[in-house]
C-alpha cells in the first residue's frame, strides 16, 4: 500500500555500521533503522541467537510458557531496578498501547473514573488507533477520526502548562525524555523530575515512552534517569531486539496488578525467536556497557557537528542527536544529498537532521560521517 514515500536505494545487506545496496555500492549508517540496530547490523551474537532459536523453537502461542521471553523480562526488570512485571509484545506502538490500556485498567479499578492521559505537544507514540490518540501532532491525526477520546495535549517542557492540565478524571501522564520524531526536541534539565512530582501529588501515574531513548541511547540506560526518576510504567521497543520485532511494557508490581488475566495478549509477544534476538542484544549491551560507549562517541560527534558548515545548534544526549541547520538550507535536500554521497541520516523536519547510528560506531566512522554531512551542507549552503 502507498504508506511510504518512494524510496531510492534498496538495501540487501548489512554488517556493523555499513549498508549496501542492490548495485553493490557502501553507505555508512548513521540512523540505525531509527534507532534500532543499536548493536550494528547482523551483530555476530545476535545472529547465532536468532538461527540457533530458529532451529530450537519458534512460536508456541501465549497458553503456554517458553524459556526465552521470562529472561528476558527478568533482565530488563533488572535493568529498571527491580519490583516490576513485563508485558512483552512487537513493537513500540504494541507497548505503548499496552500501557494506555493498563492505565484504564488501574483508574478504572480505583474507582474514580481517572482514566484521561496528558500527553505534550509533538510527541510520538504510535500509529494504532490509541498511540495515534496519545501522539502530539494533528497533522498526523488528520484522516482517521474520530480519535479514541481521553487525551490531552499540553506544551512540552512547560511545567506550567503541565500542572495546569492535571484534573479528577486524569490517570496518567506519558511523556518521552527527547522527541525524537519532532526534531529531537530535548527537555531542560529537571523536566521529568516535575513531571514525576506532579504525578505523585495528584496521585496518577507517570508513563515514559522510551521506545527511542531507552538501552543506552542517551548515554543512561533510560532517558529518563538523566533526571534520576523512576516512572511507573515504561516502554520499550527498537534497539531491543537490534532489528527483530520486540517491544516491552514494564510496570510496577501493583500498577501491573490492575490487569487480570484475558485483559491484554498478543499472539506472537515473548515468542521464543524475538525474544532470543532481544535476550543476545541485551548481553552484548551489558558487556559493552552501551551508555558509556554512547556518552563517549556522542561527545565527539556532537562537538564535531558544531563545526559543520550550516549548523548552528546540535540537540539530544548520547548518539541521539539533531544537527540544527541555518534558514535556508533544508535537512531534506541535505540527507538526500548525503544519502547519494553514501551516508544514511533524515531529517524528522525540514531544519533538523537526525543522528543515531549504532552504538559501537568507531571513531573512524564518527568522523567519516560528519566529514560527508559537512561536504552535503557546504554544497548545498554555497548553492
Amino acid at each position: 500500500m502507498s504508506t511510504y514515500a518512494p524510496a531510492s536505494v534498496t538495501f540487501v545487506r548489512g554488517e556493523g555500521s555499513w549498508l549496501w545496496d542492490t548495485e553493490g555500492r557502501r553507505y555508512l549508517d548513521c540512523l540505525s533503522g531509527i534507532a534500532v540496530t543499536s548493536l550494528g547490523h547482523a551483530h555476530p551474537a545476535v545472529a547465532e541467537a536468532i538461527a540457533l532459536q530458529a532451529r530450537t523453537l519458534c512460536h508456541v502461542s501465549n497458553l503456554f510458557i517458553n524459556t526465552v521471553g521470562p529472561e528476558v523480562a527478568a533482565t530488563l526488570d533488572r535493568l529498571l531496578g527491580g519490583g516490576g512485571q513485563v508485558f512483552l509484545a512487537n513493537s513500540g506502538a504494541e507497548a505503548n498501547e499496552c500501557a494506555l490500556k493498563l492505565v484504564r485498567r488501574w483508574g478504572g479499578q480505583a474507582g474514580h473514573g481517572r482514566t484521561d492521559v496528558v500527553c505534550a505537544n509533538g510527541s510520538f507514540h504510535g500509529r494504532t488507533m490509541a498511540t495515534l490518540a496519545a501522539t502530539g501532532q494533528p497533522a498526523k491525526h488528520e484522516g482517521f477520526q474520530p480519535l479514541p477520546a481521553g487525551f490531552r495535549h499540553v506544551a512540552y517542557d512547560d511545567v506550567g502548562a503541565l500542572e495546569a492540565a492535571m484534573g479528577p478524571r486524569v490517570g496518567a501522564v506519558m511523556i518521552e525524555a527527547i522527541q525524537g520524531e519532532f526534531g529531537v526536541r530535548t527537555p531542560g534539565d529537571g523536566y521529568l523530575a516535575e513531571v514525576r512530582r506532579i504525578c505523585d501529588q495528584a496521585g496518577i501515574l507517570m508513563v515514559a515512552d522510551e521506545v527511542q531513548t531507552g538501552l543506552g541511547r542517551t548515554g543512561e540506560w533510560w532517558g529518563f534517569s538523566h533526571d534520576k526518576v523512576m516512572p511507573d510504567i515504561v516502554t520499550v521497543a527498537k534497539a531491543l531486539g537490534n532489528g527483530m520485532p520486540i517491544g516491552a511494557c514494564w510496570a510496577r508490581a501493583r500498577v501491573a496488578g490492575a490487569f487480570r488475566p484475558g485483559d491484554h495478549g498478543s499472539t506472537f509477544g515473548g515468542q521464543p525467536l524475538a525474544a532470543a534476538a532481544a535476550r543476545a542484544t541485551l548481553g552484548v549491551m551489558e558487556s559493552c556497557d552501551v551508555p558509556a560507549l554512547a556518552r563517549s562517541a556522542g561527545s565527539r560527534l556532537a562537538a564535531a557537528l558544531l563545526r559543520a558548515p550550516g549548523v548552528v545548534s546540535v540537540r539530544g544526549r548520547g548518539l541521539l542527536l539533531g544537527a540544527v541547520l541555518e534558514p535556508g538550507v533544508s535537512a531534506r535536500a541535505v540527507t538526500a544529498l548525503a544519502l547519494e554521497r553514501g551516508l544514511v541520516v533524515n531529517a524528522p523536519d525540514d531544519t533538523v537532521v537526525r543522528l543515531a547510528p549504532s552504538l559501537l560506531i568507531s571513531q573512524e566512522q564518527v568522523a567519516e560521517a560528519v566529514e560527508t554531512l559537512s561536504g552535503a551542507l557546504a554544497t548545498l549552503a554555497g548553492g
